[in-house]
């Protein structure tokens, strides 16, 4: 059992960590780890690749344009300043596009009339007059684009450099539901991401336990320390090489998406914000890792091939897949049972939980979370030996038994 210890036997964590260090060593150490390390990459370069190119093409092709909504003079002088000054600053001034063009002492709305133009690639809306004109639109965009609005209407009125004048901001206010739809795309991100990278990983364990049964390794790794806390080491080893991996591999992403210029500041902050986001994915990839990761030590307990162990992964593989669609189905069901069932089922739990910490800013069912997917890790790990025992290890008391009559025989005689 987890927690119990045999004389002249070290610890269950002790022993769990010399097998840890043992394995983490020998794999990081080793050439095919090199190779494994490569094999994402080049998905990744040529999505960079591609993401750069993207971004170009988007940018040259589908620019933001700045919506006007002034008395026709007006109007009119502000077109004929961002033509005379456009070609001298290029790139500097937002391209103009006529929204409405209104009477003398018509009064509008410009944020009703930002609404009511999906069809239209505006970005925000200029209005008012040339002595006092008003920027409407989102606070960073219209904060960008007070400067050249400011630089137009000087020039429309024929003024010097010098005098430019001052630019109200008209910030729109967001909405609760544009705040929940855009932190539920942060939630489905990270739900995705942690999908791939468990599915992606969890797979060396399988594959180590495989070959060290067919070299009779494990035989004598179970008959030196207690088999919880080998399938505990090989776990925690599996789990360190893989956030190596990821390092490795956020590192490269990382530096592609500054050499590219790619922007990725368009996903919206999640609920608990950025960095207790991340913090939070580490912990919860790590316990879905885990829980997997027993899983597929209980399914390479009773495999001897690699046949075997591909015939009796794909039932896990599926099931998994399974429980990302209830997990991902939870998450437009929240507040529900559904998403209850979603937290509290340990394999959904991770994916759930941080989905939550996307919508949601209370930390303490995080820990509670953590707390009782840490329980079912132990749990699945006793499992896992109890069936590894059974299978494989079941000659060993019989032999003992026929070494102590041996024994027996030789005392009597």
């Amino acid at each position: 059992m987890i927690g119990t210890r045999q004389p002249g036997r070290l610890s269950l964590l002790a022993a769990a960590m010399v097998i840890a260090r043992r394995d983490f060593v020998a794999i990081l150490w080793s050439r095919s780890f090199i190779f494994f390390l490569l094999g994402p990459l080049f998905p990744l370069v040529v999505g960079a690749m591609a993401g750069s190119i993207g971004s170009r093409v988007e940018t040259s092709t589908d620019a933001p344009q700045l919506g006007i909504a002034m008395e026709g003079p007006a109007l009119d002088a502000m077109l004929t300043a961002q033509a005379a000054l456009g070609p001298r600053i290029d790139g500097a001034l937002p391209d103009l596009a006529i929204v409405r063009r209104l009477k003398p002492g018509e009064k509008t709305d410009p944020a009703a009339l930002l609404r009511a133009t999906p069809e239209r690639n505006l970005a925000a809306i200029v209005s008012g007059t040339l002595t006092h004109p008003i920027l409407t639109g989102p606070r960073d965009r219209i904060a960008q684009w007070q400067g050249p609005v400011s630089l137009m209407a000087a020039h429309a009125q024929g003024l010097g450099p010098s005098h430019f004048p001052d630019v109200a901001l008209s910030a729109t206010i967001t909405s609760h539901a544009a705040t929940t739809h855009s932190r539920l795309r942060t939630a489905q991100g990270g739900q995705t991401l942690l999908f791939l990278l468990t599915m992606l990983l969890a797979g060396m364990v399988l594959s180590n336990l495989v070959e060290e049964k067919g070299n009779k390794i494990i035989e004598v790794l179970a008959a030196a320390i207690p088999m919880d806390a080998v399938f505990l080491g090989k776990l925690f080893a599996m789990l360190g090489v893989s956030m190596v991996g990821i390092a490795v591999w956020g590192a490269t992403g990382l530096l592609f998406n500054l050499l590219g210029g790619l922007n990725l500041h368009g996903l919206p902050p999640p609920a608990v914000g950025w960095p207790l986001f991340v913090a939070l994915g580490v912990c919860y990839f790590s316990m879905a890792y885990l829980l997997l990761g027993s899983l597929f030590l209980a399914v390479g307990s009773m495999a001897s091939t690699v046949r075997e162990v591909q015939t009796l992964s794909m039932p896990v593989t599926m099931a998994q897949l399974m429980v990302f669609f209830f997990a991902s189905y939870a998450l437009a069901r929240q507040g529900t049972p559904v998403e209850w069932a979603a937290m509290a089922f340990p394999l959904s739990s991770p994916f759930a939980m941080l989905a939550r910490a996307a919508m949601h800013a209370p930390l303490w069912p995080h820990l509670a979370a953590l707390g009782w997917q840490t329980m079912w890790v132990f749990l699945f790990v006793r499992g896992g030996a109890h069936v590894f025992r059974r299978r494989v290890m079941q000659s060993g008391p019989q032999g003992v038994k026929r070494r102590r009559s041996l024994i027996d025989i030789w005392r009597q005689r």
